[in-house]
């Protein structure tokens, strides 16, 4: 049985939200249609000819990328221009394109917590913070008899996380009352008798992102025809996200020994380098894709070192002023989210027939001489 596209995007969204989102950044479905069955998934930096042409190869039939292929509102669709070739070819072969780009920057587990992997670095926090979890609490009551069921649903469904603990609720036993109407067929009692069971008010945490799949989870769960539960919004914050990351490495090296593991971990065949290559380094920001602006915002985390792409020269010698190290891995070095995503999908449709690749295309524009 193959995966439909708005099951598959859905289980990505687990890892990456759009609401992750910088505003006004271009994600989300741009060509095609998810109301089909995906046999194959192509996961892609860029969607180019080659990667298109890769896809009706594979027989692929959706397209998650890192790019987009549509960057503002399309004035006319010419298929005599590049663009529009490339359009008019995935429409043909009815291949949907989808783009996932700041949100899995942000994401936990997203392009630059691979980043920071790859350099084995810890006590990772972030660049700059952009977004804070919203928490609500889910207030239902329970009969006794499905207190436990109703519970494991929740928490199987994300509910129940406060930091670093999860499974958190509070249980209160007490009486509910209730008297079923013409019409209704109660799962206790009888139409017109008024009842009284013992019940538990269990109250929980539940985020923003996972509130709906709680509340459904929750509903199937309890055995009422008519459930009783609340949402009420909390001024306590969630958990933080951000833009980049920095960390530790796991031992000082000195600047030319980190360039050349990034060339190695990174797989790319050269970098630009701002600094003295002797300095010692051990607290290091990586950034996937153009990342120049966020140098300040390095030195303020007390970052040895800023590893990202598309340094511009200025930039440069603003760096080599303030004593801040840089390390220009190119912006193609996002590519490292071809594998990580199609790793992270698969393992979300093995009970399903669809199939999750990563595009063996090489989409960096440069030739390295």
């Amino acid at each position: 049985m193959f995966a439909k596209g708005q099951t598959v995007v859905q289980l990505f969204e687990q890892l990456a939200p759009k609401h992750y989102a910088m505003p006004d950044d271009k994600i989300g479905l741009q060509l095609g249609s998810l109301q089909k069955e995906i046999q194959k998934v192509l996961v892609a930096l860029d969607v180019t000819d080659e990667v298109v042409q890769e896809a009706i190869e594979l027989g692929a039939n959706l397209i998650i990328a890192h790019h987009a292929i549509i960057f503002r509102p399309l004035a006319h669709l010419q298929t005599d221009t590049p663009a529009g070739r490339l359009y008019e070819k995935l429409i043909k072969n009815d291949i949907a394109v989808y783009i996932a780009h700041t949100n899995l920057d942000v994401a936990e587990g997203g392009v630059n917590d691979m980043m920071a992997d790859k350099l084995g670095l810890s006590e990772l926090t972030h660049l700059e913070d952009v977004h804070t979890e919203k928490l609500q609490k889910l207030v239902v009551f329970v009969p006794e008899t499905h207190h436990q069921a109703v519970l494991d649903a929740l928490f199987t469904a994300g509910a129940g996380w406060i930091g670093q603990y999860s499974h958190c609720s509070f249980n209160i036993p007490g009486t509910g009352t209730f008297l079923p109407q013409e019409g209704t067929h109660p799962y206790i009692g009888e139409a017109g008798k008024l009842e009284r069971v013992q019940e538990v008010r269990v109250e929980t945490i539940v985020t923003a992102s996972v509130q709906r799949k709680a509340v459904q989870a929750m509903l199937k769960a309890h055995p009422y025809e008519e459930v009783a539960y609340d949402l009420y919004p909390m001024d306590l914050k969630g958990r933080v996200f951000g833009l980049g990351r920095v960390g530790k490495l796991p031992a000082a090296m000195t600047l030319r020994e980190l360039t050349e593991l990034a060339k190695q971990v990174f797989d790319v065949p050269a970098v630009r380098v701002v600094g003295d290559l002797t300095r010692p380094i051990r607290k290091v920001a990586v950034l996937g894709g153009s990342g120049g602006r966020y140098m300040r915002h390095a030195m303020f985390a007390g970052a040895d070192v800023l590893v990202t792409g598309d340094i511009d020269y200025h930039t440069a010698h603003d760096a080599l002023a303030a004593g801040l190290t840089l390390i220009d891995v190119g912006h193609n070095v996002e590519k490292i989210m071809k594998r990580g995503v199609a790793d992270y999908l698969a393992a979300q449709l093995t009970k399903t027939d669809t199939q999750v690749l990563a595009s063996a295309v090489d989409t960096e524009p440069f030739q390295f001489l």
